[in-house]
Parts: C-alpha cells; sequence; structure tokens
C-alpha cells in the first residue's frame, strides 16, 4: 500500500533515492522496481534486517531493472550519514508526527537532497487524527506514538521555512480512516483474534482491497481520499536559488561570496 502517488512524483531510473523512516520499505520497494539507486533508512535494527532481506529476495527474482540498487541501513533522521546533495529524491511518510525535532529533520532532508531535487511529505490527515485522538488516549500515548497533528498549512509552512517549494498535495487511503477509528473506539491494544468483531471484519475487507484490488473499493476510496483521506500528501521541490535570488544576484565576487553561503547552508492534515 502506497502513500506517495508516483503517477504525481514520477521516478527516472538512476535516480538517488533516500526513504527516510523507511519502516516495512513499501516505498523503498517501490522505488526500487522502477531502477532508482535506493537508500532505505530507519532507526529500528529489526525493520531495517527485514527490508535487506527482501532486497536481496528482489534482485534474485529480478524484480529490479539493470542499474537500479538497494541499500538497507541503520541511521538516525537527525544527523543523517550521507554528504550534502547526495539525492535527487527523498521520501519520508508517516514519520514526521513522531520526532519531537521537526524542523530539524527538514533541515537534514533538505541538505542532503540536491537543489532541483524533489520531496515527498506525508503525514496523518487532521481531521481524521483528531478523532482518533477524541476516541483513544493510548491510540497517541504509547511510547512512539504520535506527539502531533498538522494542519496542512502548518506541514506546508514547515517546509518553506526549510527552503522547499511545494507544488503539489493530495489526501490518500481514505478507506483506511473508518478502520482506525473502529479501533480506536474498540481499544487500539487489542490486536489479531484479540480485536473486536467490527475491527477484525474492517480489517479483512482492507487486505482484500490491497490484494485484489477490485474496482468496487478503488472507486470508494477515490471518493472518500478528500473527504476523510487517512494521509496528507506534500511535494517539494528544493530551489537552485533560496527564494528572492535571482540568477544575476550571483555574478561578480559578490554574488560568488553569497552563492558559497547559500551552498555552505543548503545540502500522513487538512
Amino acid at each position: 500500500m502506497l502513500t506517495v502517488d508516483f503517477s504525481r512524483f514520477p521516478l527516472a531510473p538512476g535516480d538517488r533515492v533516500l526513504d527516510l523512516g523507511c519502516g516495512a520499505g513499501r516505498h523503498a520497494f517501490e522505488c526500487y522496481r522502477r531502477g532508482a539507486r535506493v537508500v532505505a533508512l530507519d532507526r529500528n535494527a529489526e525493520e531495517i534486517r527485514e527490508v535487506a532481506k527482501w532486497f536481496a529476495a528482489m534482485a534474485e527474482e529480478g524484480e529490479a531493472p539493470a542499474g537500479a540498487t538497494a541499500t538497507a541501513m541503520e541511521g538516525d533522521a537527525l544527523a543523517l550519514p550521507f554528504p550534502d546533495d547526495s539525492f535527487d529524491v527523498v521520501i519520508i511518510s508517516e514519520v514526521m508526527e513522531h520526532i519531537h525535532d521537526d524542523k530539524g529533520v527538514l533541515a537534514e532532508m533538505v541538505r542532503v537532497l540536491r537543489p532541483g531535487g524533489r520531496i515527498a511529505v506525508t503525514v496523518p490527515r487532521y481531521g481524521p487524527e483528531k478523532v482518533c485522538w477524541a476516541l483513544s488516549d493510548a491510540y497517541h500515548e504509547v511510547e512512539g506514538g504520535h506527539i502531533r497533528i498538522y494542519r496542512a498549512d502548518e506541514l506546508l509552512g514547515r517546509m518553506r521555512e526549510a527552503g522547499l517549494r511545494p507544488y503539489g498535495t493530495h489526501h490518500a487511503h481514505g478507506l483506511h480512516s473508518p478502520y482506525w477509528w473502529l479501533k480506536c473506539a474498540f481499544g487500539v491494544e487489542r490486536d489479531g483474534d484479540d480485536a473486536a468483531l467490527p475491527v477484525r471484519a474492517y480489517h479483512r475487507l482492507l487486505v482484500w482491497d490491497i490484494m485484489k484490488k477490485p474496482l468496487a473499493t478503488r472507486l470508494a476510496e477515490k471518493a472518500l481520499d478528500p473527504l476523510i483521506g487517512k494521509s496528507f500528501v506534500a511535494y517539494a521541490t528544493k530551489p537552485h536559488l533560496p527564494e528572492g535570488i535571482s540568477p544575476g544576484a550571483e555574478a561578480g565576487p559578490a554574488g560568488a561570496a553569497a552563492g558559497s553561503g547559500t551552498a555552505g547552508a543548503a545540502q500522513g492534515h487538512a
């Protein structure tokens, strides 16, 4: 299940992609299939080991085209182990709502993204997330859980402050919001066979939808996404120059100095 829409956020073969906070690797795997040179990074060592196994299995089965590469590594989003301008694309999906220093994470992503590169950020959408918080304290008080709810304009503002230029947004996973509302209402701590019957039934529906992609649920989700989509998705570019500086400003010694300073400083809801 992908949150980033690669028809709106296309990759070119050979693109250097960082999937930051990759989790189980869903976006990293898709980028690998599309011919990118992927680095999947997460602080969870167990998940990184699993992602590495899947990368190896994909390579063995020929799921990635020639030239594509994939690396899974443990790391800290606030101290990325890469030089400036290392990546053409950065993806961070359903991560920033967990991190206290979200501005620091954005700064690191901008640093490692090359000028002209693109970034995709997804976070839980404001409305559906507020319902979850209202229904269950355990949903957001669990260790490592969500510590904030973003409004769309707040997230876009943070991205602009970090030096990014947003160019598109949308919502995703409209079918998933009711599942989380049910789970919060009946108890987020109840999983598997211990989950309430409505939660188990809805989960079976979601698994069926993900596996079979029937037309009925695809049309339903398309209609629901603008209304109750669980995730808010924003796409942005890293400009070659900061806002307000024209290319002519770089000419001459003063411009060169300004350009040098710029280079040194650069590299889930509505």
